[in-house]
């Protein structure tokens, strides 16, 4: 028995991961541990505690319960490299609030444990040291946030122990306390992200972040969980299981939406929900006179790097060129995968024709300095070309996104034609 569990532990892939991630992990892994031991006896545990410690348990419990199939279709189908984001929250705040430090951070330990056990299939278990890094940093958090209130509040345990009735001067200790442990959370998990999977730039490093905003509802529900515990029946907190599981509902929807509108290759807008935000910037360009511009892009010649190097090569291509047109064009212009190798990037409130037919020259120049490694080799692929079709709305023949369509289309047509390397506008 001690010899499986002995294999089962150094069959981690924790052990095969570059050296600076394996040590930021198992550091953040004894700071968690240390701090835990810091601030276990900052309180004695009185028997009220254990009671409200157990209500606590069985709630967190019956809610990873009812959310275990949503969470399971959460985890597979997030990015990587997006921050998850932890519900499971509401308790350990709740804990922090409410009970003294040990029962706090017994509080995520359980709730992690518990999910661990439910929530995973034992035929694909979530990797092991990611799931007690999560914990690991949530309890760094959580140790921070029973600082601040062992040192700001009248009385600890929690500003809402033995009676309701915090001023003003405990709601701030409070919000300072939870916002550090949101803020520390998601800080180490943000380093982990940034060290496994290098981002090209602080934008892409942060494009799920606004995601997070809904752990700070969870941050919220979590005080109210503990007043809830503290003052009321804790039948009660039953309408809180219900609203998370609601919320839960709320976030797997979010997350399939912004999968169904993004290409999984490229992280730019898929055809479909290209189109549909090419449609709304016209309707608004009809409304106020404004005018859109529409590029359609064609790599040149990429066919012969996916003869060359395979179709994952071309897939890394793809990626590169797309990171360089996000860099190349403004927040509001919209740039999507239309197929292929080819791109369309709808840009509202361009001026003028010749104005746009900058633009894509500025892209047509970038598009050179791409240099994509390949993986396990010493060769990179560079020199890379595309060729650019222009049409700009409103023209005398152009009323709808397929004739602007057709028409960039015609002019990227001509490009190609011309030599290739080109941009061409449509004609008037």
């Amino acid at each position: 028995m001690r010899g499986r569990v002995a294999g089962w532990f150094t069959g981690w892939r924790l052990w095969r991961l570059p050296s600076h991630v394996r040590r930021y992990v198992l550091l953040v892994n004894v700071v968690a541990v240390g701090t835990t031991l810091a601030t276990a006896w900052l309180a004695p545990v009185r028997h009220i505690d254990l009671v409200r410690f157990g209500v606590l348990a069985v709630c967190a419990a019956l809610a990873i319960e009812a959310t275990r199939h949503i969470e399971r279709q959460r985890e597979y189908s997030r990015a990587p490299t997006v921050a998850y984001v932890d519900t499971k929250a509401v308790w350990s705040i709740a804990a922090v609030v409410a009970l003294p430090a040990i029962l706090a951070s017994a509080m995520v330990v359980l709730t992690y444990a518990v999910a661990w056990w439910r929530i995973w299939p034992r035929e694909r278990p979530v990797l092991p040291h990611r799931w007690i890094f999560s914990c690991a940093s949530v309890l760094c958090g959580t140790q921070a946030a029973v600082a601040v209130l062992a040192l700001g509040m009248h009385e600890y345990p929690g500003v809402l122990a033995d009676g309701f009735g915090p001023g003003l001067v405990d709601l701030i200790v409070f919000v300072l306390a939870a916002g550090l442990r949101w803020a520390i959370n998601t800080a180490l998990v943000m380093v982990a992200i940034a060290l496994s999977s290098p981002p090209r730039s602080f934008a892409e490093l942060f494009s799920g972040f606004g995601d997070q905003l809904l752990e700070a509802g969870a941050i919220g529900l979590g005080l109210v969980t503990a007043a809830l515990l503290l003052l009321a029946n804790p039948l009660i907190l039953a309408g809180v299981v219900i609203a998370l599981v609601a919320l839960h509902r709320g976030l797997l929807l979010t997350q399939f939406q912004r999968d169904a509108r993004t290409d999984v290759t490229t992280g730019l807008a898929t055809k479909r929900w290209w189109r549909t935000v090419a449609e709304r910037y016209l309707e608004r360009a009809r409304a106020n006179q404004d005018s859109v511009g529409v590029l359609l892009l064609d790599l040149d010649h990429f066919k012969a790097i996916n003869d060359t190097y395979g179709h994952p090569t071309g897939d890394l291509v793809l990626r590169e060129i797309a990171l360089s047109l996000r860099d190349e064009v403004r927040e509001q212009d919209v740039c999507g995968r239309w197929g292929g190798e080819e791109f369309a990037i709808a840009l509202p409130d361009i001026p003028s024709a010749e104005h746009l037919g900058h633009i894509a020259d500025r892209i047509r120049r970038r598009i050179p300095q791409v240099i994509v490694t390949l993986p396990g080799q010493d060769s990179v692929i560079s020199d890379l070309t595309v060729s650019i079709g222009c049409a700009l709305y409103p023209a005398e023949h152009l009323t709808s996104v397929d004739d602007v369509l057709v028409a960039a289309d015609a002019a990227l047509y001509r490009a190609k034609q011309a030599g290739r390397n080109r941009v061409e506008l449509a004609s008037a």
